[in-house]
């Protein structure tokens, strides 16, 4: 590969590393609209699930205010059995319109949140909430890598702390992406081929993420929750992007395609 690949490629670790440090999440869908431009689709989510799996590695040693395991198994107990679910559903459900569905909802209802000051927290449900709530999360990650989605938004709406919910979404994604990056070893998806970018990737994500971890540290609880839902909207817009090209083919309309358009979005992402 050339030279200029390689810098596109660091250059991509290195936002999506500093994203994740300071957010907890969104790794694969910052280093994605980056990388997506220069190399192969299933290349970009081996290299994507690495590093976010690393970046959730050293965000964890980094941070590690507000853990709490027993708020926190209820997630990663759900989120474990819904990966194979979604693998399960993946041939049989229409990917097209279950991103449009969900990106849609992010669009509308993240800024919704956002401009409301007011709105009522959930405090119903329990644990069993928080559960399916994981499931959801699983599901999404063997249906398409997007398993912080769901249990960013409903740490939101529960108005969890800014450290708690930090530490539910971060230890969530560690455990779904550790699940995800064994099964890419045992499938044979981490080849020779990807070793070299991996050489680039790992050092030039480590001190932007070590720096999104510090300043993390010294955001508030309004700060952090606008962050947050900033990211989902765009996690939302990301999305549809990926999703109405292929709509719109399937109805018949001559489109010009871009990357998100001719290849699904990888199975990393935060």
């Amino acid at each position: 590969m050339p030279v200029s690949t390689y810098l596109v490629v660091a250059l991509g670790a290195v936002a999506a590393g500093f994203v994740q440090g300071l957010s907890g999440f969104a790794f694969g869908l910052t280093a994605l609209s980056i990388w997506a431009w220069v190399i192969d689709p299933q290349l970009a989510a081996v290299l994507a699930v690495s590093g976010a799996f690393t970046g959730q590695v050293i965000a964890a040693v980094s941070v590690r205010r507000g853990f709490e395991p027993g708020r926190l198994a209820p997630f990663i107990l759900g989120g474990l059995a819904g990966i194979p679910l979604g693998v399960l559903l993946l041939p049989r459900l229409d990917a097209d319109w279950f991103k449009m569905l969900l990106g849609l909802l992010l669009v509308v209802w993240c800024p919704t949140m956002l401009l409301a000051r007011n709105l009522p927290r959930i405090t119903a449900g329990g644990r069993l909430a928080d559960a399916a709530v994981g499931l959801g999360g699983g599901m999404m990650g063997g249906l398409g890598g997007f398993t912080g989605v769901l249990p960013t938004l409903w740490c939101t709406l529960r108005r969890y702390e800014r450290d708690v919910q930090r530490s539910v979404i971060q230890n969530f994604n560690l455990a779904m992406l550790s699940v995800t990056l064994a099964t890419y070893l045992a499938a044979g998806l981490v080849t020779r081929a990807t070793l070299p970018m991996l050489a680039v990737i790992l050092p030039a994500m480590l001190v932007p993420t070590l720096l999104g971890t510090r300043i993390y540290l010294g955001i508030g609880e309004v700060a952090f929750r606008r962050l947050v839902l900033g990211l989902l909207t765009v996690s939302g817009l990301a999305l549809v992007s990926a999703s109405a090209p292929r709509l719109l083919q399937r109805a018949g309309r001559p489109i010009s395609t871009a990357f998100v358009g001719e290849h699904p979005v990888d199975s990393a992402g935060r």
